[in-house]
């Protein structure tokens, strides 16, 4: 299996609260994956801003990050989205709010507007952290799709990187599927046994998706394979809240439609609630 390693990580950055923790995020992933690293500061070059950015780069630098810093003013969503095709950026972290009201959901965050349009790999982070919080659990989607495969391989190279404990692969089953209604006792068995079916299909399925994957990404790795049965993207981050995940990562979306922001399903699922850190394969 052909998979494109992150060779440049990118990050929007602010003069936030969050900045320092954000550039932390960022910088020890960096090191983890063996990435450069680009700052995209939206807004005119100064020599305190780069100042302000070096300081808290410092020591990363002396454990000999690449680190490129970009000024440029602009629309932040413009900007961030040009800057991430000039530099050739494979992974791009963004913070993000938790949860979002209504009108930000129909008017579009910057997070979210930039995670609809970008054509790389995104991390949208909800809990930046000074301190290394280590990555135990990572739980990625295991759903029927072209994309999946790339998608679980990617998130075994991620779980190697930061030393997670384990992986759980979650296959989104619709109750559509079960075809019956649970009327009595005799419907309830068949349903049940037709349940157990479809779970052993997808377990097939998903075991067949990480044959490929090299042993060096997936030893010292706990592997579980969870059907869930349930409405897809509400179901998953459900699962990843409940699970105490740290770390959801989901394939991108297929498209994006003005419909898609009204009546969210999926991905829009997760960006209006963040279960935890989101990690959208490209």
């Amino acid at each position: 299996m052909f998979l494109k390693p992150f060779k440049t990580i990118g990050i929007g950055v602010t003069f936030s609260p969050n900045l320092k923790a954000n550039v932390y995020e960022a910088s020890r992933l960096a090191l983890m994956l063996k990435s450069r690293l680009v700052l995209i500061h939206v807004g005119d070059k100064s020599a305190d801003k780069e100042a302000k950015f070096k300081s808290i780069l410092k020591p990363f630098i002396n454990d000999n990050l690449e680190v490129q810093i970009v000024f440029q003013p602009g629309n932040p969503v413009d900007v961030i989205l040009a800057t991430s095709e000039e530099k050739q950026i494979d992974l791009l972290i963004l913070g993000a709010l938790q949860r979002e009201n209504f009108l930000k959901y129909y008017v579009g965050s910057i997070a979210r507007k930039i995670t609809r349009q970008v054509k790389c790999s995104i991390l949208l982070l909800i809990k930046p952290s000074i301190e290394r919080l280590p990555c135990e659990h990572i739980v990625v989607n295991g759903l029927k799709d072209p994309k999946t495969k790339q998608t679980i391989a990617s998130a075994f190279y991620v779980a190697n990187a930061v030393s997670a404990k384990k992986v759980t692969i979650v296959e989104e089953i619709t109750q559509d599927e079960l075809a019956i209604k649970v009327e009595d006792d005799k419907s309830l068995r068949k349903a049940n046994i037709i349940k157990e079916r479809i779970k052993l299909r997808e377990n097939a399925r998903v075991k067949a998706l990480i044959e490929d994957i090299p042993e060096a990404h997936t030893k010292q790795i706990a592997v579980k394979s969870q059907p869930i049965f349930g409405k897809k993207g509400y179901s998953i981050g459900h699962y990843a809240q409940i699970a105490r995940a740290d770390l959801l990562v989901m394939n991108s979306p297929s498209k994006m439609t003005f419909w898609d922001r009204l009546f969210p399903h999926d991905i829009e699922h997760i960006l209006t609630e963040l279960p935890t850190d989101v990690l959208i394969i490209q």
